[in-house]
């Protein structure tokens, strides 16, 4: 215990000196500071005395019944200027192409327009909405048609729809936000201290000195060690980051109003926190001892990157595969299931079952005791590869020549 104490001290302290680790948090709590404060120092540099009028915009109506739709169309835009413009489709067209409209639409009846616009955007709903205001113009007059007053017709197509929602497991929308944030946060903590071990455990072997330490401590002690102060590392960052975000967050959240995604993001309940870092400790474990392990196999530096990719491949996969699954809106899918009790997949495939949907208790439990002993299992056997690898130089070593010295060890 005193050698484990002794190296998990050391391991800690080179992390929290490290200018690198230290600019890299700093600069993540300045760059969130900056967006957090964003609505107030826009509106502390707003005057309204001052300021210009606010463009609009402007949308051209043209065709034959141009006229007949407008106040329908004004009503349904009322962030722009709907204007009514003659000379047929053309002249309409040039408005949109010399920049004095945004967009145009011709009118041709109420069942079939042209809309014209200079850059098509993914995001332009405004088809939609005129599609909807012509709809039910056209449904109006269907009505009136049919006997029923304008006033009868208007009351029948305008009639709210009042209902209430009461959902008996998560609510998804609510959750998504804060479940990716939290998803790409373990994700890149995990796979760049995961590296980082690695990399570090590759710098100890092309030193001589590696040779006395290694024989004079053990193994287990060194491995736990490194790889959890590297896991306290990764938490001081995270915490300050997410932290200072909160903080920023209570400062400024009166300028950021209704806005759902923040307001989101912020609300995250305690038991939901509570599992991220219990299932972020226990995934770390493992690749950290995953890595730490192959890093240790390397004959030079150079290599270890080669050497650890193929469980930086598994560990891509399974950010891959909660990610469709997050974006498909269903978290509980066979594959995802599956994953969840694989310890390689599970840190994040539970994480996310359990933030996105109901899962049984148990389930919950069996994932978690497989993470525990698998992370000690792989611990102890990552040590011991480890012990032996920091001594093989030269060539490196297969898989036959590394069980063997193991089950020497």
């Amino acid at each position: 215990m005193k050698q484990f104490r002794k190296i998990l001290k050391f391991e800690l302290k080179n992390y929290l000196a490290n200018k690198t680790f230290m600019g890299v948090t700093l600069f993540l709590m300045i760059a969130i500071m900056l967006v957090m404060f964003f609505p107030r120092l826009r509106d502390a540099f707003r005057s309204d005395s001052a300021a210009a009028p606010e463009d609009r915009g402007v949308i051209a109506l043209g065709g034959q019944l141009a006229e007949q739709v407008q106040p329908a169309f004004a009503d349904a835009f009322p962030d722009r200027d709907v204007a009514v413009f003659d000379g047929g489709a053309e002249a309409v067209r040039e408005r949109v192409v010399s920049g004095e409209a945004d967009c145009a639409f011709v009118i041709d009846s109420l069942t079939s327009y042209t809309y014209y616009v200079e850059d098509l955007s993914m995001y332009d709903g405004n088809t939609a909405v005129a599609d909807a205001v012509l709809k039910t113009l056209y449904q109006a007059g269907a009505m009136i048609e049919g006997g029923f007053t304008p006033e009868a017709a208007e009351a029948l197509l305008t009639v709210q729809i009042e209902h209430t929602v009461s959902s008996l497991g998560k609510d998804q929308m609510q959750n998504f936000f804060y479940t990716y944030i939290m998803i790409f946060a373990l994700y890149m903590v995990i796979l760049l201290y995961g590296q980082m071990v690695a990399t570090n455990v590759g710098v100890e072997k092309s030193s001589r000195a590696m040779e006395l330490l290694i024989t004079s401590a053990k193994p287990v002690s060194m491995m736990f060690g490194k790889v959890l102060a590297s896991c306290l590392a990764g938490l001081v960052q995270l915490v300050a980051v997410f932290g200072s975000a909160l903080v920023f967050y209570k400062l400024n959240s009166g300028y950021w109003g209704d806005n759902l995604i923040i307001r989101s993001m912020f609300n995250m309940p305690v038991d939901l926190f509570l599992y991220m870092l219990l299932f972020f400790v226990l995934g770390f474990f493992i690749y950290a001892f995953l890595y730490g392990a192959i890093g240790s196999t390397s004959s030079k530096l150079e290599d270890v990157n080669t050497a650890v990719m193929p469980i930086t491949f598994v560990f891509i996969i399974a950010f891959v595969v909660v990610m469709f699954s997050m974006g498909s809106g269903n978290v509980d899918t066979v594959l995802m299931k599956v994953c969840s009790f694989v310890p390689l997949t599970s840190p994040m495939a539970m994480f996310t079952r359990i933030a996105m949907s109901t899962v049984p208790v148990y389930e919950i439990v069996i994932s978690v005791v497989i993470l525990i002993l698998s992370a000690v299992g792989i611990g102890v056997v990552s040590a011991k590869i480890y012990r032996v690898g920091v001594l093989l130089y030269g060539t490196r070593p297969k898989l036959g020549q590394l069980l063997k010295a193991i089950y020497k060890a």
